[in-house]
């Protein structure tokens, strides 16, 4: 499996931001690589599915000995209805663990809660801002918020309310995010979640997701971040 990108036919400024992407599948991979159209400031990598692969691929990139300025997760996502809709984008201000913790006679409780350590972790909040004001710009529909990461994705209407309820304001869950930033957290790097939404968070419907429209506005959205001021 082929985990490297890039066009050696275009180069860029070294001067210029080194962006890291990670995407679980090829088609994400391939879908970011037609946005970006060459731009040799951003190589896409495949970091697996879930947040283990992600977190272990991610670090092992970064600790190849290229100079990363910023870390993006980045692939397709369940969005929660209401806050991100099929077809749009989710740019997340916090990447959050909502399984992450034990269950008990009370119900949930994080590892926060429990003393040993942290769920969620921040994405670099200006360029979460910057790109959501570029992507509305361009036309394209974009919301901003926590996005969920979960090992076993949200399949029934009761789980996606409690997950929505242990992260408010949640727009969308994926299966890599925590486990990217994890990685660019201990590595010292500033980290984004970009997702393209396929489906609503819930019971899962495989007739009513468009895969396909996710992965145009993963393209489209990384064509609108390449113009964005990155360093």
């Amino acid at each position: 499996m082929t985990e490297l990108t890039g066009n050696p036919g275009k180069t860029g400024s070294p001067s210029e931001a080194r962006v890291l992407v990670m995407t679980a599948v090829e088609a994400e991979r391939d879908a970011a690589l037609r946005g970006l159209d060459g731009d040799a400031r951003f190589e896409v990598r495949l970091c697996g599915v879930g947040p283990p692969s992600a977190a272990a691929r991610t670090a092992a990139a970064l600790a190849g000995g290229e100079s990363w300025t910023l870390v993006v997760s980045a692939g397709i996502a369940g969005g929660y209805p209401g806050r991100a809709p099929v077809g749009t984008l989710a740019i997340g201000t916090a990447s959050v663990a909502a399984d992450l913790g034990v269950e008990t006679a009370e119900g949930y409780a994080s590892v926060d809660e429990l003393g040993f350590g942290t769920s969620g972790l921040p994405a670099d909040a200006s360029l979460a801002e910057t790109l959501l004001q570029a992507m509305t710009k361009a036309g394209l529909v974009a919301a901003s918020g926590p996005i969920v990461t979960a090992s076993t994705a949200t399949g029934t209407a009761a789980t996606a309310a409690a997950r929505e309820a242990r992260v408010p304001g949640a727009v969308a869950e994926g299966m890599e995010g925590y486990g990217v930033a994890v990685a660019a957290s201990y590595a010292g790097k500033p980290f984004i979640e970009l997702r393209a939404i396929s489906n609503a968070v819930g019971p899962r419907d495989r007739d009513a997701w468009r895969i396909g429209d996710a992965l145009a506005a993963l393209s489209a959205a990384f064509a609108i971040m390449k113009e964005v001021k990155l360093a």
